[in-house]
């Protein structure tokens, strides 16, 4: 097959992304040419008329999306050439189709199949009395099916149902009648669900579905889900059909056009191929669409979720004292340096049933001998009664205490992440470990885990695992590179995520590090085995070296636009370290006086940007939170309580709030505002510190209603 013209591939990509195409057919250069999305994003704005990180994922979707359309042309192209049943007229339809279904519909008629009723009606010559159904013929079609009569077909009546098999196999490989029902289908299907009889006690979670029916068009990604769940679980019986009056309607209208016995052949065709073929088909066709848009929503929002979780606001430069919250098993205590090195571990036991009167003295003393600026507390078991004992301590020094989510924390400690780094330690001082650092740099801690551990998103666990995996891949890549990475320090699993890099050479660079010494500018990472030019263009603006010789090895900025700067500082009159954070100076600047031919205006506001705020950290910085003391259970609240609480989970349907105890309570949509809602990331965040109104409590189920409405 001839390739198709790049102006074709830029089209195809413009129509589903509406970006401009001369900027699509730069992206797509950059990311053919092995660009990363976040190098593109940043470093790249002047030949991408500055898109995001967004659009340029879109765009390289979209791209992979054709590459496998062109890939399957080829495919149905050599298998029809090899029947040599090919045509100009096929070939050029094939050629010119830019939508897979409409391909596939294209290709169907010649599919290789299995012997089918119709087949054998073929083999058996019945193709002239099929032939005569379709064109509704005026004889008498007993006559003629009396000469057709064979060993496999004895009778009149077996001929004729021959026939028919042969003409609904044509009928549902007509494609102006599948885009026909199509239609149908996706405007008129309703989505129906049934509990599977004798199922009553396993499908409880699945009450509100028993006798549910919803039109397609209307249906919520997460509803959907959790009918796909009840049918996967097999207590739920799902259908998605339109009125069959409807369907059989168009197709007898397009195709019956007389009144002859034939016609009545005909009839029984067109409710033969709609019932056993088309109509399975067809409601496989919109449950894989509607699967298809509900993972991609549940995906999109797992990814809202975790990058703000990463990007958490950091305890910078901190000594911390971590503690993980017990009662019998007791408070494991871990004092960590400012980098979060593990400098002392032990257990104690404040709580019930022990309730140790030494245990506070101990907590005063690490916070003497460590010199410990804060401490972090994990939000599991005994949390609450922890922070209050905390809260009686008279320390030398102001300590702020903070609550920190433990999820994942023990998922982590037992990784082999967290072996390799303490390999001399049980998993109760690793997770205490995490517990801080998540505190200190949540960013570089949360990496490391799993992100279906953290406990957010929708339905994640029923989403196909690659789509899964690279979405949330994606994320944390995105989030690592808007903040980078500090060479000497990080770990080989955040170095994973930096633009260009990857496992192995995060692995190599962490080597080199360790046998060899630190780096003392981004030049030196060349000197890495295996990371040649194109490794470092995609990885050095994302890298950082503190204490580099020249401070913009410090920065965002780009080795190749250092010379940029080097102008700017030449035109001032003022060395690099005396431009870095000159604010007054930076703002007098036109940025248009430095634009060159290789260097648009894009590019140059990026770096005026950063050198008015070098190495800025897009992070905010941790603020204390507390709960109610007087909510300690579920059974302290009151109906029209208003509530203190942070956002531990967004979904498609609302949002849940961690209110200090075991229960969270849920924000649903409808009482986010007094307006329409039809996105929670529009009122709220992960993490985000709200004050709610308790509007129904459900002590049997344990189920706390929360509402924003009137909550000043």
């Amino acid at each position: 097959m001839p390739p198709m013209s790049n102006t074709s591939k830029v089209n195809f990509i413009q129509q589903a992304s509406k970006l401009s195409n001369k900027h699509i057919k730069n992206c797509v250069d950059l990311i053919e040419d092995g660009g990363t999305i976040p190098f593109i994003a940043r470093y790249r704005k002047d030949s991408t008329g500055g898109m995001n990180e967004v659009e340029i994922e879109s765009v390289h979707t979209q791209l992979s999306i054709w590459n496998k359309l062109e890939e399957r042309k080829k495919t149905i192209l050599k298998n029809l050439e090899e029947q040599n049943v090919i045509t100009v007229e096929l070939k050029t339809k094939i050629v010119e189709c830019y939508n897979l279904i409409a391909l596939e519909d294209l290709f169907l008629p010649f599919k290789k199949k299995t012997k089918t009723k119709a087949a054998i009606a073929l083999e058996a010559g019945l193709k002239p009395l099929a032939v005569a159904i379709m064109k509704e013929s005026d004889n008498d079609p007993v006559h003629f099916a009396k000469k057709l009569i064979s060993s496999k077909f004895p009778t009149e009546q077996a001929t004729m149902q021959g026939a028919i098999d042969i003409a609904a196999d044509w009928i549902n490989n007509n494609e102006w009648i599948r885009n026909r029902l199509r239609r149908i289908f996706n405007s008129k299907a309703l989505i129906s669900s049934k509990l599977i009889k004798g199922k009553d006690i396993e499908a409880e979670k699945f009450s509100d579905f028993f006798d549910y029916s919803e039109s397609v068009n209307r249906i919520k990604p997460h509803r959907f889900m959790a009918l796909r769940r009840g049918k996967n679980l097999g207590v739920l019986a799902i259908g998605i059909v339109p009125l069959k009056a409807d369907s059989i309607a168009a197709m007898e209208h397009a195709l019956v056009k007389s009144k002859t016995l034939y016609s009545t052949l005909l009839k029984k065709a067109i409710v033969q191929a709609y019932s056993k073929q088309l109509k399975p088909a067809l409601e496989r066709e919109v449950f894989n669409r509607l699967s298809e848009t509900s993972d991609r929503s549940a995906v999109t929002i797992f990814r809202k979720n975790l990058e703000q979780i990463l990007m958490t606001a950091p305890l910078r430069n901190k000594k911390i004292l971590a503690i993980d919250p017990g009662f019998k098993s007791g408070c494991k205590l871990v004092c960590l340096d400012e980098n979060g090195a593990l400098k002392h571990n032990e257990t104690i036991y404040p709580n019930a049933p022990q309730f140790d009167s030494k245990a506070l003295n101990k907590i005063n003393t690490l916070v003497r001998s460590y010199k410990i600026d804060a401490i972090a507390i994990g939000n599991g078991t005994a949390s609450r009664e922890t922070e209050q004992l905390i809260q009686k301590i008279r320390f030398d020094r102001d300590i702020q205490v903070f609550v920190v989510s433990e999820a994942g924390a023990s998922v982590y400690s037992a990784s082999r992440i967290a072996r390799a780094e303490f390999p001399n330690y049980d998993v109760t001082v690793r997770g205490s470990v995490s517990i801080g650092r998540r505190l200190i740099d949540p960013l570089s801690e949360l990496v490391k885990i799993e992100p279906k551990a953290l406990g957010v998103g929708q339905y994640q666990h029923d989403i196909p695992l690659i789509q899964l995996e690279s979405g949330l891949s994606r994320s944390i890549e995105y989030c690592v590179n808007k903040v980078g990475v500090d060479i000497n320090t990080s770990s080989a699993h955040l170095l994973t995520y930096v633009s260009g890099i990857g496992p192995k050479m995060a692995e190599s660079i962490v080597s080199f590090r360790n046998e060899k010494s630190t780096f003392q500018s981004k030049k030196d990472i060349l000197k890495v085995s295996g990371l040649g030019q194109k490794a470092f263009e995609q990885c050095a603006g994302f890298i950082r070296i503190s204490n580099a010789k020249n401070p913009l090895d410090n920065s965002a900025i780009h080795p190749e636009s250092y010379n940029v700067v080097k102008s700017i500082s030449e035109k001032l009159n003022l060395t690099t370290n005396e431009l870095l954070g000159n604010k007054d100076i930076l703002q007098t600047l036109n940025a248009e006086d430095f634009v060159t031919e290789k260097t648009g205006i894009e590019t140059i506001s990026f770096i005026l940007m950063e050198l008015e705020k070098p190495n800025r950290d897009p992070r905010e910085t941790a603020k204390i939170f507390q709960f109610r003391k007087d909510i300690k259970t579920i059974n302290d609240l009151k109906v029209g309580d208003i509530v203190p609480g942070i956002v531990s989970n967004v979904t498609g349907f609302g949002a849940f709030v961690d209110i200090g105890i075991k229960e969270n309570g849920l924000l649903h949509l409808s009482e986010m505002a007094d307006k329409y809602v039809s996105d929670p990331n529009d009122i709220v965040s992960m993490n985000q510190t709200i004050e709610a109104k308790v509007k129904s409590i459900d002590l049997e189920r344990k189920r706390i209603a929360l509402s924003l409405k009137g909550v000043s």
